[in-house]
């Protein structure tokens, strides 16, 4: 298995960027280094500083690569269009200037990517992983929100960065419906998905059936682990999506109910040698063993064949 595995600021908490409690980007820099990464996402918009050259500098510091830019935020508001347009603009311009990311055999399109998720709905948050109660959007809501991811994957594009969904919990594309809705409405040609397989599981789907029925629109994966015995407990409750993250839903890989090695064998048989990144969201007041957390993910991948 010849994927290059990276990791992403939500392993230390970093997902509301208006939170008093996130880490400091350079310990997440130092962090990532010191557990054998040589690659993460930038975060949510307005973590890493994109303007000059202080963030560029950190990274050639410690040798790390970017291999994505995020836009997590509500994508079906039409007076939200404007902020997440900008967001990839400033995005995607940052990305361009930094050194190429080595490519990994076997990519479809060459990192760095703009991993897009819509955010930012207490109908649908307090409704992550119960599809029957879930509301869906209406045809003008769905159509608005198509148009403002082909109009981000433009911007990205024309920055020479490939933009990828993510179908995440809590948001208006998560449930199978929403993503297959979703691949019948945005040409390959114009964005790939990122799949992420403790969402996926956490939307009721079977990350490795849903992998390979979607692999021909799949160009960026994300690794996740989920503890079964918290998940059965926050599915019972009145919750929101992080506040079950806060409680520990999220695990290191290995040690919850995905199957890796099943997940290990699907990337084989298919080939790819893209890049994979480890996430563990939390409450960023949890996070004393982010780095403890994120070594031993990497290292239980190691174990059973990734490099």
């Amino acid at each position: 298995m010849h994927a290059t595995i990276t990791t992403a600021p939500c392993c230390w908490g970093v997902d509301d960027i208006s939170s008093p409690d996130l880490p400091d980007w350079r310990r997440v820099l130092d962090e990532t280094r010191t557990a054998g990464y040589g690659g993460l996402e930038l975060g949510p918009y307005g973590y890493m500083p994109l303007e000059g050259s202080v963030s560029a500098s950190a990274l050639a510091e410690r040798d790390l690569s970017i291999v994505a830019g995020t836009i997590f935020d509500d994508l079906v508001s039409p007076a939200n269009r404007e902020a997440v347009l900008r967001q990839a603009r400033e995005i995607c311009a940052f990305l361009s200037t930094l050194p190429p990311v080595p490519d990994g055999r076997g990519q479809r399109y060459p990192a760095p990517y703009l991993t897009v998720m819509d955010w930012g709905h207490d109908e649908r948050d307090f409704a992550a992983g119960h599809s029957d109660r879930a509301p869906r959007l209406g045809q003008a809501d769905w159509d608005g929100m198509i148009d403002t991811i082909r109009e981000i994957a433009d911007i990205a594009s024309r920055h020479g960065v490939r933009a990828v969904i993510h179908p995440h919990a809590g948001g208006y594309l998560e449930f199978e419906d929403e993503i297959d809705r979703l691949v019948d409405d945005l040409p390959v040609e114009e964005a790939g998905l990122c799949l992420d397989t403790g969402h996926l599981w956490y939307a009721g789907l079977d990350p490795v059936a849903t992998l390979d029925r979607l692999w021909e629109r799949t160009d960026y994966i994300h690794f996740k682990d989920i503890d079964r015995h918290v998940y059965d407990r926050v599915m019972d409750e009145h919750i929101r999506f992080f506040e079950a993250c806060a409680q520990g839903v999220m695990c290191r890989i290995g040690e919850g109910c995905l199957d890796y090695p099943a997940i290990r064998d699907l990337l084989n048989r298919r080939g790819y040698a893209g890049f994979v990144t480890v996430e563990q969201e939390r409450d960023p007041c949890n996070a004393a063993t982010s780095l403890e957390d994120v070594r031993a993910s990497r290292a239980y991948l190691e174990s059973i064949g990734f490099t």
